[in-house]
């Protein structure tokens, strides 16, 4: 079996650039919202549908790049997909409507679609299984970084230039990365496993091929419910922190920022338990996965169960609970490698993206609408003819309770998963046996 060397690694740096990048563009335009509202004219609905209309269309366009990430050469697809959403971004900097912020965003999301199938059927082939959840955890630190990273840039560029900088500042870096992406070596199909497989792959529709196996079921299902949940969060956190626990703008920022460390150090703690894991039993990654999801359940239980003005109490249950909540990323995706045969990764993962984004999209939308019902009853319970800035933190705290119920939700699933992956796993060990077979019969019987 192939062991990563200096170039695996090198590869592996360049993913990682990209991924903080995918997350730091995406983030921009929430980094930068109330100036860009106010300039465009934008009311709050508007606004609402920047993001859903992304993720809906990052989600379709991700199916037919994901074939072509099985099919064509996946570090091309990188380079193209990074130098168009890096373009579009610094585009976006010019938008003079709503329309045409919309139509800008679309075009980021295309982009960006290339990014996760491709990525991940590299990293599948570089590493081979025993070290592919902690190369996986470092490829999707990218996510904590890069959020993080544009929170912080964004408003700062934005504050002492205005926000149209911002896109500008955002979008650059990408075309560095996209001539990146070309000097990168294109690795085999199958490079990292112990059977030879070339580029051969099981007949039959790939979507019905990778929508065979129970365990990927499943872990189409955590992404629904693991992502509904992230997405609410990621738009709810800060306005939960300064209605209810009265906390600064800035302040709530810092809470933020600490707990997207704190996922940073789960996807790293999680990569490496998850590789310890499986070297013992095939189901240790999506057992660890579970157990993390339901210890994270529990934390953002008792965060939200404590009073307004407890902000001491609420941060440190959940900071604890985002450490064990990004586990779910070193597991999960480690395991798509392990249950799909290596012509079929980009497939996988653009199926389980595109399920995945059709629910997140929904996640700040229903959240949202549920707060609003709340806080409308609220001041209908007291007599009040307004709804006052207390009653939508008092909605705003009750409709997030919907997190930890379906995280509960979430951990069964994956429980659920880690009973079907053994079969899974060995099913596919077996065909690749097979194909090596064949592989060395051809090359013996090959004339000289």
């Amino acid at each position: 079996m192939k062991t990563p060397t200096s170039r695996p690694l090198l590869t592996l740096g360049v993913l990682l650039a990209i991924n903080t990048l995918n997350f730091y563009d995406r983030q921009v335009l929430g980094a930068v919202a109330e100036p860009v509202r106010q300039q465009l004219d934008l009311d709050d609905a508007q606004y609402g549908w920047l993001t859903p209309a992304f993720v809906l269309l990052y989600a379709a366009a991700g199916v037919p790049l994901g074939r072509l990430a099985d099919r064509g050469r996946r570090t091309r697809l990188l380079a193209g997909g990074v130098a168009l959403w890096s373009v579009l971004t610094a585009l976006s900097g010019l938008a003079w409507s709503f329309w045409s912020m919309f139509a800008l965003r679309l075009g980021v999301g295309v982009g960006e679609a290339a990014c996760a199938p491709a990525a991940n059927s590299l990293l599948g082939d570089l590493f081979p299984r025993e070290r592919r959840a902690r190369a996986l955890a470092v490829f999707m630190v990218g996510l904590p970084l890069g959020l993080a990273l544009s929170s912080g840039v964004s408003g700062f560029v934005a504050d002492r230039w205005g926000w149209r900088p911002a896109f500008l500042v955002a979008g650059l870096p990408g075309l560095a990365l996209g001539l990146a992406c070309l000097l990168i070596p294109e690795p085999g199909r199958g490079a990292a496993e112990p059977h030879p497989v070339g580029t051969g792959r099981r007949r039959g529709s790939p979507f019905r091929l990778v929508l065979g196996g129970p365990t990927m079921r499943w872990l189409i299902l955590s992404g629904a419910l693991h992502n509904f949940n992230m997405y609410a969060l990621g738009a709810f956190l800060a306005p939960f922190l300064q209605r209810y626990h009265r906390l600064t703008v800035q302040q709530a920022g810092w809470v933020s920022g600490a707990a997207y460390f704190c996922g940073g150090v789960g996807l790293f703690l999680g990569g490496w338990a998850c590789d310890r894991l499986v070297r013992r039993r095939v189901a240790g990654r999506l057992e660890l996965t579970a157990l993390s999801s339901g210890a994270a359940t529990a934390c953002l239980v008792l965060a939200l169960g404590q009073p307004p003005g407890a902000v001491g109490g609420f941060a440190a249950w959940l900071l604890a609970g985002c450490l064990f909540l990004y586990v779910y990323y070193s597991g999960v995706y480690a395991t798509i490698q392990d249950v799909m045969e290596p012509a079929l990764r980009g497939t996988a993962m653009a199926v389980y993206f595109a399920v995945m984004y059709l629910f997140a999209a929904f996640g700040p939308v229903v959240t949202g609408s549920l707060s609003r019902s709340f806080a409308a009853r609220a001041a209908a319970a007291e007599g009040s003819a307004a709804v006052t800035d207390w009653h939508r933190a008092i909605a705003l705290h009750e409709a997030l309770w919907l997190v930890p119920m379906l995280g509960g939700l979430l951990a069964v699933v994956l429980y659920f998963a880690s009973r079907t992956v053994t079969g899974d796993y060995e099913r596919l060990q077996r065909w690749m046996a097979t194909q090596g077979s064949r592989c060395a019969e051809g090359a013996a019987t090959r004339p000289e």
